[in-house]
């Protein structure tokens, strides 16, 4: 049984169309990445998997169940951290990470054990207004990690980052990978990110897929990256700024 099986989903705001017609399927452990520019349809397709958007036609498949009958067993697999997350401002790291936890009954050993592994424990007394964009990213990943998430979706985590911090939030998953307990559906502008950290590449335009496969797979002579590659099946580069799509 795949993680992740979507069936000819449709989904459009008013008069766009923002997902036509994509079918995937995503496998157990692995690290993907959804490819495109701001408005791909990468967002909302992302969004129908967490069962935060339904679609208008076409099915999405969980480990084999659907949001629609089973969401409440779904919502306790799935760890998920959105473009822009916020905090409440007057909250420490710690009472964050513990507020969260206590949703789902968690003890501080697991409080602990993600700002261990996110860095943040030099920051746990820290008032989350007062961190960096790099540390509020951080946090937002443990957030996302608190409940064992067998599939954890990252909407342009890094976006807006510096490299520094970017770099360091790669070594978290990265990290995370190598424990092999983990689905990671990462969407990205970053064609660095992609080859950095994931094992599958889907690389969507226009609310299709364009192609997809192994990073090997992908490239050859005239692709030898995939900026050039999309650029040879779109004409437009990776990181084309202007958001078209909302969602």
């Amino acid at each position: 049984m795949f993680q992740i099986e979507v069936r000819d989903v449709y989904k459009s705001f008013k008069e766009v169309q923002a997902v036509c017609g994509i079918s995937l399927t995503i496998s157990r452990g692995k690290f993907v990445a959804l490819l495109g520019p701001n408005g791909a349809g990468k967002t909302t397709l992302v969004e129908m998997m967490e069962g935060l958007q339904k679609p208008d036609r076409g099915t999405i498949f969980i480990q084999g169940k659907t949001w629609q009958k089973h969401e409440r067993s779904l919502r306790k697999i799935i760890g998920l951290s959105l473009q822009e997350t916020r905090f409440h401002e007057k909250l420490t790291v710690q009472e964050t990470l513990r507020l969260f936890a206590s949703f789902y009954e968690l003890e501080d050993d697991r409080v602990n054990e993600m700002m261990t592994l996110t860095g943040l424990e030099n920051k746990q007394k820290a008032l989350t207004g007062t961190l960096s964009g790099g540390q509020r990213q951080r946090l937002a990943l443990a957030v996302a990690l608190l409940n064992h998430p067998e599939i954890l979706f990252l909407d342009e985590p890094t976006t807006g980052l510096d490299p520094h911090s970017r770099l360091d939030l790669w070594n978290i998953l990265k990290k995370l990978k190598d424990r092999g307990e983990t689905t990671l559906i990462l969407t990205t502008h970053y064609m660095e990110e992609a080859e950095s950290l994931c094992d599958y590449i889907i690389i969507v335009d226009e609310g299709k897929i364009l192609r997809e496969g192994r990073l090997e797979e992908l490239l050859d002579e005239r692709s030898r990256n995939l900026d050039e590659l999309f650029i040879n099946l779109t004409g437009k580069k990776l990181n084309d700024a202007d958001e078209t799509i909302q969602k």
